[in-house]
């Protein structure tokens, strides 16, 4: 069986040194790691309305965390809808825990909350859509599964300025959901601070059988501009577990449990006022475990590496304001090689290995201000790294110091017109 290793127990060396955590390992509640491609080529699908997407607008792929990148995303649309996100389906957190457990199938959490900020706003409907998919239920269970019955059987208020068309198809799929929950009746479910983006997003998947279809469908009913794509890191009906070993041999199995372990609270986590342990080791090696017990991560990274390294473009770190649970300690160097020994498969078969260097994934940092991890800007020159550019930082109550989003978008802007100034083909 292939796994990611980490790299040895060293946290880091020069100048060939390695780190302990593979891309994707990202904390949803956190100001987490995103990296972002930019070039200037025509997007795979564009919009078939001309004002919609200006031809002027850049291309971006990014790479991120489920919420963590969620506040950019706003700001990002006034600058450019052609983008595609990819995003991880391993977050077992809040309500999609709950969904997992009684309904198996991915967990579809990071691409609802992606694709809701994503989605239109322009018009009274668009909004009322928007806070129908986007509403949670109370953490009381007993008033969450009344409010839930409300809003099913389409008594809720919620509904009011929801045309006919889109009430019929969310309620058929919420219907829907609701049905197999009841076809799963030696298990409980527990409506407490449901998602109905995601009780939709569920019951679109499994009716279809397809993940893709689910994200079709919602990115529909949301209106997401036609030019702007949600992509699941593996397209999978499958139950993916996220786990990983430690150095001193401890398992722990379920993103949340190596991130932000709850110990089944629905409450949001608070990330700077958490009082839960540090790992008690460093990461050793990651799994991405299907439900039959197989390894899928050398299907997430395979071909990734190759792909990424043959792009002139800017290829931009958008390093963490706040450490991450299983990232304390780290530099901005650590995350740069942990991100290069994912993309090169260095710790997996050795036939199958690249040898790429990490400029050749990542070429620009951005860093926010007053953030957490250190800049050693001398070990990233040794990794051929020198475009180092800090960005202007807000303070979240939740999460730290994160970026702020105008500025964030600004510094992007300014890369993307450096990058178009010098004409280059990228083919």
């Amino acid at each position: 069986m292939a796994h990611s290793w980490l790299g040895p127990p060293a946290l880091c060396k020069t100048p060939g040194f390695h780190c302990q955590i593979p891309l994707p390992l990202s904390s949803c509640r956190s100001p987490s790691m995103a990296t972002s491609s930019i070039s200037n080529l025509n997007h795979c699908h564009s919009s078939s309305n001309p004002n919609h997407s200006p031809p002027s607008q850049p291309s971006l792929l990014v790479f991120s965390g489920g919420t963590a990148f969620n506040g950019v995303v706003e700001e990002l649309k006034n600058f450019t809808t052609r983008v595609a996100h990819v995003l991880p389906v391993s977050d077992d957190g809040g309500s999609t825990a709950e969904i997992v457990r009684v309904l198996g199938g991915p967990a579809v959490g990071d691409i609802r909350s992606r694709c809701l900020r994503l989605s239109d706003e322009s018009t009274s409907e668009a909004l009322a859509v928007r806070t129908l998919l986007g509403h949670r239920l109370p953490l009381d269970a007993r008033q969450a599964k009344l409010e839930w019955y409300d809003i099913v059987e389409g008594e809720h208020s919620l509904w009011k300025g929801v045309s006919k068309p889109y009430r019929e198809t969310i309620r058929a799929f919420l219907a829907y959901f609701q049905n197999q929950i009841l076809r799963h009746s030696d298990e409980s479910f527990c409506f407490s601070n449901g998602s109905i983006g995601n009780f939709f997003f569920a019951g679109a998947r499994i009716f279809f059988q397809s993940l893709d279809a689910a994200i079709f469908l919602f990115s529909r009913v949301s209106d997401i501009p036609s030019e702007s794509l949600v992509l699941p890191v593996i397209s999978t009906n499958d139950r993916l577990t996220l786990g990983c070993e430690l150095w001193d041999g401890t398992i722990i199995r379920g993103q949340n449990e190596i991130s932000h372990p709850t110990k089944g609270s629905m409450e949001p986590v608070n990330k700077v006022n958490s009082l839960v342990p540090g790992l008690p080791s460093r990461i050793k090696r990651v799994f991405y475990m299907s439900s039959e017990g197989q390894n899928l991560l050398h299907e997430v990274l395979i071909g990734i590496g190759e792909i990424i390294s043959s792009r002139s473009c800017p290829k931009v770190l958008l390093l963490n304001g706040t450490y991450d649970r299983e990232t304390t300690g780290f530099s901005a160097s650590c995350f740069v090689a942990a991100i290069t020994d994912a993309l090169n498969r260095t710790w997996g078969n050795p036939h199958n290995c690249l040898k790429n260097l990490a400029n050749q994934y990542i070429n620009t940092i951005l860093v926010p201000k007053d953030g957490e991890i250190p800049v050693d800007v001398q070990r990233l020159a040794a990794q051929g790294i020198f475009d180092v550019i800090p960005v202007n930082s807000i303070l979240d109550p939740s999460v730290g110091v994160m970026f702020d989003p105008k500025s964030l978008i600004h510094a992007l802007a300014a890369l993307a017109g450096r990058y178009e100034s010098k004409n280059v083909t990228v083919v």
